[in-house]
């Protein structure tokens, strides 16, 4: 391990880990012209019960503007579609099309096997040890947040 310079900081290490990575899947999602930000989107709204602009830009790591482009976006491509909250027909939410759902069926195989080849190059239990990890941090982490 570097113990000086930019290699020393778990910040900049998992930056790196990060690029690599997203680099590897957005190559997979260029086929069918959507970006990683663009999949996240439609990943954290697949299960079909809509989210509010907040709840989807914590879900996705997007600043609100930044979504609020992503979104419409999305929606000049009938890929999602916003209307009236199920649980507050005040509220609106954003919801996956047919469509959104389509392309998400057509990409589920791609991405999958860059998990695969991920987890093909640094070990599968590795892999799965990371992520397991990654999610203790990250929980650790939020923990601690709530108490400064």
């Amino acid at each position: 391990m570097n113990d000086s310079g930019l290699g020393s900081s778990l910040a900049y290490l998992l930056s790196c880990a990060e690029r690599s990575v997203t680099r590897g899947l957005a190559a997979v999602l260029a086929g069918e012209d959507v970006t990683v930000e663009q999949w996240r989107i439609l990943r954290a709204l697949a299960e079909g019960r809509g989210h509010s602009m907040g709840e989807l830009a914590e879900a996705v790591l997007m600043p609100h503007p930044t979504l609020t482009k992503a979104v419409d976006r999305l929606i000049d491509r009938a890929l999602v579609y916003r209307g009236p909250s199920k649980g507050d027909r005040r509220r609106v939410a954003v919801f996956v099309s047919d469509r959104g759902a389509e392309l998400l069926a057509r990409t589920d195989g791609a991405v999958a096997e860059h998990h695969r080849l991920i987890a093909d190059a640094f070990g599968h239990e590795r892999t799965e040890r990371l992520m397991r990890d990654l999610e203790t941090l990250t929980a650790a982490l939020d923990y601690a947040e709530l108490r400064v």
